[in-house]
């Protein structure tokens, strides 16, 4: 675990980000194959200020002002990338040194004559754009499309074709690198719920109690929010809120307190990761056996997903795994898939590890897994509770993040064991 004193050490320094090697090294190493296998010879990225394209920090666009363009062109297994900026921004992109070529324009003009101009003389035959319906690949706006097409006229046009399986094999696998800094960042993610747990007092101490205690200790350290900072993270004792804020229910013996919880480090990578505790009734030294095993059960779950996980299965299949387990252990159905890819943003694009409540498994479900893509996954087990003069569900939903091997996955950091355990004082 990252040890460190409050207020004294930053271990995610952004002034010394690994991020803009790491950046060119993905393009180098990484962008090739994607474009392979996604089928496109050609990737066009339109960034502009104020709403920018998700990906511009991907590609070198994030300071952009007026509209820039970065072209991507696969060059056998290499890419030659194309940035056109205007004046001011161009100057920048030189210095960052991240594009094999830089053409600069006044101010003013407009890049679409431009982006005609590149793509008709490479003559590429599908070109990619971000326009899908996954928020990360669709930052072309309609504005742009339709600006875009009367620049280059039909037949390029014709040629257009959504980038989202490109985005979605780039994105997904990570570089050695970037796996070993998330993993510090599991490290400190983990450390902060245990910290807070520490700080629980039961009759007294409420769920946004809990919360507030892990923000302070996240500006302490000078990390970011792995999302909304109003979920962020999500403190639950009572019944399953999904994706939300902590509330003031004030903890008592015999809760499960669900933590979920993600930052963000240099700015780049996400976390998310759940620790379960259980409130001990006074003069209790373990949890009642039926307790126990509801534990045990998201537990084993949460291991038979890992050993599912390997290079060449589908996310679906992966899924299909937990769902037999929870029907054999006697959960309840849970509506949420299984995992979903952890990198740039804490729900990232690639495979989903879900589609066994559905009647159709989504696209993303069907996605290959392949070495080196991150993923954060639960062990499940629901049951029902009384609750407010009825019935409602309950959940147990360890979640832990991996990376796929060549063979396999592993952790990336120790799963959780054993429940945390709270005494009532």
């Amino acid at each position: 675990m990252i040890e460190m004193q409050a207020d004294r050490q930053k271990p995610f320094d952004p002034e010394q980000s690994p991020w803009p090697q790491i950046r060119k090294a993905r393009i180098a190493q990484l962008l090739p194959q994607a474009m392979q296998l996604a089928g496109i010879d050609c990737w066009l990225v339109i960034c502009r200020e104020n709403a920018n394209d998700p990906l511009a920090l991907h590609v070198g666009g994030e300071n952009a002002g007026a509209p820039a363009a970065f072209i991507f062109f696969l060059r056998g297994n290499q890419v030659e990338s194309v940035a056109l900026s205007p004046w001011g921004e161009a100057r920048a992109l030189k210095d960052l040194g991240l594009h094999d070529r830089v053409i600069e324009f006044e101010r003013g003009r407009s890049v679409w004559p431009l982006v005609a101009e590149q793509l008709a003389a490479a003559n590429p035959n599908r070109i990619g754009v971000n326009c899908s319906s996954r928020p990360i690949a669709d930052g072309l706006s309609w504005t742009q499309r339709v600006e875009l097409e009367a620049a280059l006229g039909p037949a390029l046009s014709a040629r257009l074709t959504s980038a989202e399986d490109l985005i979605a094999e780039w994105l997904s696998v990570k570089l050695p690198e970037e796996v070993e800094i998330m993993r510090r960042a599991g490290e400190l993610t983990v450390q902060l719920q245990l910290e807070a747990y520490r700080t629980v007092v039961p009759g007294q101490t409420r769920d946004c109690d809990v919360a507030r205690y892990i923000k302070q200790r996240m500006a302490e350290l000078g990390v970011e929010h792995g999302w909304q900072p109003e979920q962020n993270p999500n403190v639950n004792s009572g019944i399953p809120r999904g994706h939300s804020g902590p509330t003031d229910k004030v903890i008592q013996p015999g809760d499960f307190i669900q933590t979920d919880f993600g930052i963000k480090v240099y700015g780049v990578w996400c976390t998310d990761y759940q620790r379960f505790a259980y409130v001990l009734a006074p003069g209790e030294i373990e949890p009642p056996a039926e307790a126990r095993q509801k534990w045990e059960n998201a537990r084993r779950g949460s291991r038979l997903v890992r050993e599912a996980i390997k290079p060449g299965v589908c996310g679906y299949d992966v899924d299909r795994v937990q769902r037999e387990w929870m029907q054999k252990t006697g959960s309840l159905p849970v509506k949420w898939g299984t995992g979903h890819p952890v990198g740039y943003w804490a729900h990232d694009i690639g495979p989903y590890l879900t589609g066994g409540q559905y009647q159709e498994p989504p696209p993303e479900s069907l996605r290959v897994l392949r070495p080196g893509q991150t993923f954060a996954y639960d062990g499940f087990f629901s049951w029902e509770i009384d609750y407010d003069g009825g019935k409602a569900e309950k959940l147990i939903s360890v979640e832990e993040m991996v990376v796929v091997t060549e063979d396999g996955a592993e952790y990336l950091i120790p799963p959780q064991e054993e429940l945390i355990l709270i005494p009532s004082r």
